[in-house]
């Protein structure tokens, strides 16, 4: 079979193509992604040039580019979007262009070559924050808070629409936060291990206290494969665990990883709209035979060591960071520490 994935040179999308050709020894990929900051071609530098994997330099929102990908393809994996939430913040456009634009013309052209399967990428943040003892199930109202939920939000109901609409075969897939090799260091986890290892400041929101759902990437993956073979058309799955965390306990457990000490914690204005808790129903999913295998200590502790690990591949990417963050965190609320990268979610 071949696959066209898109944003897969992301975070998510890259830990999805290596555990895909690790799983199917007779199928190839074709990647579609613009390369923005947050693509990186080293994340797949293991794959590239095996003749399975191809990466196509393009943007989801250019039809032309977008036809020419998905030309021969059976199934698709849309990744492709723009995630960062403080980013939304202050520059939604962005967001409204590629997560809604973009999604769009990949599924144009899939309902026009008849594209067999088409598994959609979300959030859990589409739903809105959660109220205490509330986890959303699938068929729960959409009411997010952000620009760049609100972007997802649309981009969901426009593939959904597509499904009912062109009978497209359709799969959404709302994964809760992710981490785990690979993540840009501007979200909270991979951001807070670099900054401590280096003994920078750990940025923490208001009073710490939103919680989350974390799954590591590879149990993603894993129910994301299921959905692509098993999925029912049509349907929307929740992907998450039951355990909670909340942001500054999650902090602490890094530091405790690494060693360091909680000096290194500095408190920063929270950012406007922050959703204090998410929490997602899973038993749909689970229902197809699906369940995390990896602990929540575990992944934090091989996430800490893929870091520690790959100094190489991180490094040039927070020097970025610091030179990118200046001018778009300068417009956000509150303050944070000189030369520190505010965290998302």
């Amino acid at each position: 079979m071949k696959l066209l994935v898109t944003g897969g040179a992301g975070f998510i999308g890259s830990n999805f193509i290596r555990h895909w050709l690790s799983r199917h020894p007779q199928d190839d990929i074709r990647n579609l992604d613009r390369l923005t900051y947050a693509g990186n071609r080293a994340n797949l530098s293991d794959v590239d040039g095996g003749g399975r994997y191809a990466l196509l330099e393009g943007d989801i929102c250019d039809g032309r580019a977008v036809a020419e990908a998905m030309d021969g393809c059976e199934a698709v994996v849309h990744f492709a979007a723009e995630t960062h939430v403080d980013r939304s913040i202050t520059d939604p456009a962005a967001f409204l262009r590629t997560n809604l634009e973009g999604t769009g013309q990949l599924l144009a052209q899939a309902h026009q070559r008849k594209v067999p399967r088409f598994l959609h990428v979300s959030t859990d943040e589409v739903y809105g924050p959660a109220p205490e003892g509330v986890a959303f199930r699938e068929t729960d109202p959409l009411t997010p808070t952000s620009p760049y939920a609100a972007s997802k939000a649309g981009a969901d109901l426009l593939a959904q629409a597509y499904f009912r609409t062109y009978r497209l075969p359709v799969i959404v897939a709302r994964p809760t936060n992710n981490f785990g090799p690979f993540q840009f260091p501007e979200k909270l986890i991979p951001l807070f291990i670099t900054n401590a290892m280096a003994d920078a400041a750990l940025p923490v929101y208001g009073d710490g206290l939103q919680r989350r759902n974390w799954l590591f990437v590879e149990d993603t993956c894993r129910a994301l494969e299921l959905l692509l073979e098993q999925g029912e058309p049509g349907g929307v799955y929740n992907i998450g665990t039951a355990s909670e965390c909340a942001n500054l306990d999650m902090t602490h457990a890094i530091l405790r990883a690494l060693g360091k000490p909680e000096t290194l914690i500095r408190r920063v204005a929270d950012r406007p709209g922050h959703d204090r808790r998410y929490a997602v129903d899973c038993r749909r999913l689970q229902a197809l035979g699906w369940k995390p295998r990896a602990t929540f200590t575990e992944a934090l502790t091989a996430t800490v060591r893929w870091y520690q690990a790959n100094q190489p591949w991180w490094q040039p990417l927070k020097e970025r960071l610091r030179e990118d963050s200046y001018h778009w965190l300068d417009r956000s609320a509150g303050t944070s520490a000189p030369g520190a990268v505010r965290a998302s979610r």
